[in-house]
């Protein structure tokens, strides 16, 4: 029969193993995050993140084109996208690239404009707010305004690309973020590419719920979203 002073000698022993062996594990998990931050939270990112159901094949490399086309990747800074640049270099007409964003309907919203303005008023800065806020772990924000058949095409161009801006430089304030510009990606359609139909107003989320939705108004705007598949 053994010892019982023995056994619990042992027994002690065991136990102080074992706390030694967490606190030098939590140690070195802590000299690693000090080491290599970023290493640390790519690995957060990648495992909270799982690509979204419409990350299909075809709904990635219609994505790639546009994003492509509009400067959105290898380059240093965002230059954007106007309408001329969709059409002709990502080769895509107006259907196909409202289809692009379709699947984001629970995703992203859109923020409404007065007419003839770009002002973020309280209500978009706190929708605007609320969707950069949802990021799980995407990589690219989209910013996608759009102006109303209303005015010159060259008016709306520029106005849609205020918008675009407007709704940019609210982030930058917000979130003082320096590495904001290589997250988002703008395009600014004017009122001459891609325009929306009345049922986004039934269909999609704005920052002007309950107020008059119809054609002209769902176009003085600008969609956002994180975009969740990986290229």
């Amino acid at each position: 029969m053994k010892n019982p002073m023995t056994l619990g000698l042992v027994t002690g022993v065991a136990t102080l193993a074992l706390m030694v062996g967490g606190v030098v594990s939590r140690v070195r998990a802590a000299e690693t995050r000090l080491r290599e931050p970023d290493r640390a939270q790519e690995a957060v990112a990648v495992a909270d993140h799982a690509e979204e159901a419409y990350c299909t094949p075809a709904f990635k490399q219609v994505l790639q084109r546009v994003l492509n086309a509009c400067g959105l990747v290898g380059q240093e800074s965002r230059r954007g996208c106007q309408p001329g640049d969709v059409k002709t270099f990502a080769s895509i007409d107006d259907d196909d690239f409202n289809a692009l964003f379709t699947p984001l309907v629970k995703r992203g919203g859109i923020v409404m404009f007065e007419e003839g303005k770009e002002d973020v008023d309280e209500f978009a800065r706190q929708f605007v707010e609320k969707k950069w806020n949802d990021r799980k772990g995407a990589r690219y924000f989209f910013i996608v305004a759009r102006a109303s058949k209303s005015g010159t095409v060259d008016k709306n161009r520029s106005l849609s690309h205020r918008r675009a801006n407007s709704v940019q430089y609210f982030l930058k304030e917000k979130t003082n973020d320096p590495d904001l510009d290589s997250q988002v990606g703008m395009l600014w359609l004017g009122s001459e590419f891609a325009q929306l139909g009345k049922d986004y107003c039934e269909t999609w989320e704005n920052s002007h719920a309950g107020k008059k939705c119809d054609t002209d108004a769902i176009n003085r705007s600008a969609f956002v979203s994180w975009v969740d598949c990986r290229l």
